[in-house]
């Protein structure tokens, strides 16, 4: 009270602006330092963090990263940001392709450490089929080849392969048909699938190569999606040691992945029937149900319409 009026005798109730002089405040030397340093080594720090650190291993000048931001901002310095690589867009693939089963097969390597085993495993893009897989110690060409070979024959594809490969000298080069290839395979940029052997055995089967960007493993979201769920769903995998047990085990999980899993990459039909040929009508047939389900308990609850509240067990009253 008293200091109240004896401010209020020299006339100074006013508030004081606010501040003040901190003790630990920063020294105009420190100031015109760090300035200093933001003109010799801020293109090369790009960070007030280490232009901090720089000021003490020069031995020019202790403050803390804070303090550097502050005295830049007041002083309208701001650090230039590295240019970032432009967006690029993944490759289209070729116009002669048609997105339908057993015309692109997508293929990669995945790795069980327990057993120290690369598993090599090609899948049809479009029917989500896994088509086969190869277990090995080594991530070669080989492997590319035997697991290609494997597919093909599977898939009854060898003998269109050799009517190509007979006729191949009598080709005519305004065949269109005949001169587009069987397949597209799709890959990362691994060794092993930019390899000279794999281009020309791939070349030989008449099978055209279609690779994704470096670093954007998105571009082959699909055989990586089949890879997760490999791992995450048949966990045990993951345990095998013997590499004739993982062969066994991998070749029991493809049936069942193929045969048994509903996928929803292909609208919860199985990669089979998909791969087969079956899955519009497996979906048609249950939009067809549903329609008629509802349809269903529309004329249930017509006709058996309540006309007074049922008492239910958790009403009151």
């Amino acid at each position: 009270m008293h200091r109240w009026l004896a401010r209020r005798a020299r006339g100074a109730l006013a508030d004081l602006a606010p501040g003040g002089s901190p003790v630990h405040g920063l020294l105009a030397q420190e100031a015109e330092q760090i300035l200093a340093l933001f003109e010799e080594w801020g293109e090369t720090d790009r960070s007030h963090r280490k232009l901090a650190h720089r000021g003490s291993y020069l031995g020019r000048v202790w403050v803390s990263p804070s303090s550097v931001r502050r005295v830049l901002f007041l002083a309208d310095k701001h650090f230039r940001p590295l240019p970032r690589p432009g967006r690029s867009v993944r490759k289209p693939f070729p116009d002669w392709v048609e997105y339908q089963p057993k015309q692109i097969w997508i293929y990669d390597t995945t790795h069980f450490p327990a057993a120290g085993m690369a598993v090599l495993i090609i899948e049809d893009l479009v029917s989500r089929k896994w088509l086969t897989e190869v277990v090995s110690v080594e991530e070669t060409s080989t492997q590319v080849e035997l697991a290609f070979s494997q597919a093909l024959e599977t898939e009854g594809l060898l003998e269109l392969i050799d009517a190509r490969q007979d006729r191949h000298l009598g080709l005519d080069a305004a065949d269109d048909d005949a001169a587009k290839p069987i397949l597209l395979a799709v890959s990362d940029n691994g060794p092993q699938m930019r390899s000279g052997s794999t281009r020309e055995f791939l070349a030989l089967c008449a099978i055209a190569q279609h690779f994704g960007r470096p670093h954007t493993p998105t571009d082959q979201a699909w055989i990586e999606s089949l890879n997760g769920h490999l791992k995450a769903e048949y966990p045990h995998l993951l345990a095998i040691r013997d590499p004739a047990t993982l062969r066994a085990e991998l070749a029991l999980a493809r049936a069942h992945y193929n045969g048994v899993r509903l996928h929803a990459g292909v609208g919860y039909v199985c990669p089979d029937d998909e791969h087969e040929g079956r899955g519009e009508a497996i979906r048609n047939a249950r939009e067809a149900g549903l329609e008629l389900a509802r349809h269903h308990r529309l004329a249930w609850h017509r006709k058996h319409r309540h006309t007074s509240p049922v008492q239910e067990p958790g009403d009151v009253g």
